[in-house]
């Protein structure tokens, strides 16, 4: 393999912020790839001048080269199949992903995923420890890299590394029955800085780590035992709202606004709901709230329509399967019995759109519908409020998504209660423009205030700010 460019910055993600798209003559070509991750830290990427270490989303696939696309430095880590099925969809989305989100599907542990989990890890640090320059800064994401960190360190004493967290972090009871629990403390703590989403998420952590392993504590920090202070600390996400905001106010974004309500029959309310296909999300139980709405004549089709874009995911997982499937019988029962000729009660999309369709729907809808029973941010939240550009629209939005915390003038609702999000939705419905703009101004001015390039600076800054640990390599300022 060819010399890897140095970087001050580096990136460690699991994907590539591209997807590779191999074209009819055989040619490979690259599409940037939707998703809030790859959202959140391209500018951060850009404005560093940094590499991006990740997987380009093919199998058995021959290592490729590092290169430049969109004027932002990629380097590929491979994967086989098998690793694939037992690192990705075994490990991280079969054991981790339920874990966390406080068990909602039973999460599974099998010793064959967890050798591959260690084995994928240690082929990532190696890549950012070959990509790194002395004294880099790396950032570490997300839960299918947790041992990244200590790996890290291990062979690179001289950088300063941080890790963050875009989904919860479980209660010490519910993460004490994952049989790797202390590896993946370990893990975590070979970085300087763990970001998570939550404040009681980084609580939880701290606990484990006093309970687990034995390693004092004074509020936010760890103390390892050769004297490296750790810091763990909330750092909530957010997303590129003037980006949005300035794509939801141009000429397409409005003409595709107003196509959208015009196919589906002017409604004088359009509720939406934009999600990845994930059992997470809640999406059968607000369905079935809103057919209950309807079935019991408190919303009429004539004059109101739910929207619900379900984006596919993680296609080969038998439970993401079932979860279609019944999500599909339901909007057929739900419109079989309550629709009209032209006018069902609910249009459904199982498909992913651009941003621009997205910022299109987000325009169009007059409530938009965030009920996850368990969420680290969701951004889909944020982004409906930036592109509300006139403050108007209405949001509801789970209390168990971390985005309420910050959007608390929302409809809050327990996803767990249909009753409850049924009244939610009414008065979402029957608010009037007084009402929403008040609740959307200081929604906006929270998103506003507070969009991505400030998460990644705050990070950033913390993480160059942290005091020296013992090692005497000398450092380079951490990127800003």
């Amino acid at each position: 393999m060819s010399r890897v460019p140095q970087a001050d910055l580096v990136i460690v993600a699991n994907r590539l912020p591209v997807d590779r798209v191999t074209l009819p003559d055989g040619e490979v070509s690259w599409r940037r790839s939707p998703g809030g991750l790859v959202s959140a830290l391209e500018p951060v990427m850009r404005a560093n001048d940094g590499a991006w270490i990740g997987w380009p989303g093919s199998a058995d696939e021959d290592e490729f080269e590092p290169f430049v696309e969109d004027g932002l430095s990629l380097v590929p880590v491979s994967m086989s199949s098998q690793e694939v099925e037992e690192f990705y969809e075994g490990f991280s989305n079969g054991t981790l992903w339920p874990l966390y989100h406080d068990v909602v599907a039973k999460p599974e542990f099998h010793r064959e995923w967890w050798d591959s989990y260690v084995s994928v890890n240690e082929r990532f640090a190696a890549r950012a420890a070959e990509v790194a320059a002395e004294g880099a800064t790396v950032w570490v994401q997300d839960y299918q890299l947790q041992l990244v960190p200590q790996m890290l360190r291990d062979r690179r004493p001289d950088l300063r590394i941080g890790f963050y967290l875009h989904i919860p972090f479980p209660p010490a009871e519910l993460f004490s029955q994952l049989p790797w629990r202390r590896q993946i403390l370990e893990g975590l703590l070979g970085a300087d800085l763990i970001g998570f989403q939550l404040p009681g998420a980084a609580a939880n952590f701290v606990r484990l780590v006093r309970s687990r392993v034995g390693h004092k504590t004074h509020r936010d920090t760890i103390y390892l035992p050769d004297g490296r202070p750790v810091k763990a600390t909330a750092f909530p996400i957010s997303i590129d709202t003037a980006g949005f905001e300035e794509l939801a106010r141009s000429e397409g974004v409005a003409k595709r606004a107003a196509d959208i309500r015009a196919a589906l029959g002017n409604p004088r309310k359009i509720f939406l709901g934009v999600d990845r296909l994930d059992y997470t999300k809640g999406i059968y139980s607000r369905l079935r709230a809103f057919g209950e709405l309807v079935r019991d004549g408190h919303i009429d089709v004539e004059d109101a329509v739910f929207v619900q874009v379900a984006t596919p995911s993680r296609e080969r997982v038998e439970q993401y399967r079932i979860l279609r499937d019944e999500i599909e019988r339901l909007v057929g029962r739900i419109n079989g019995d309550e629709g009209r000729i032209g006018r069902p009660a609910i249009s459904y999309m199982h498909s992913s759109y651009p941003r621009e369709e997205m910022a299109a729907l987000y325009r169009a809808a007059d409530v938009m519908v965030v009920t996850p029973f368990r969420d680290g941010m969701n951004l889909v939240a944020k982004e409906y409020v930036a592109c509300r550009f006139e403050d108007d629209g209405a949001l509801v939005l789970s209390e168990f998504a971390g985005a309420a915390q910050e959007l608390r003038q929302a409809w809050l609702v327990n996803p767990y209660d249909i009753d409850g999000m049924k009244a939610a939705l009414l008065e979402a419905y029957a608010a009037d423009e007084k009402e929403t703009g008040r609740r959307m101004r200081a929604m906006r001015k929270t998103v506003v205030q507070h969009d991505v390039a400030r998460w990644a600076a705050s990070f950033l800054h913390e993480l160059e700010t942290l005091p020296e640990h013992h090692d005497k390599t000398t450092r380079k300022p951490a990127a800003r």
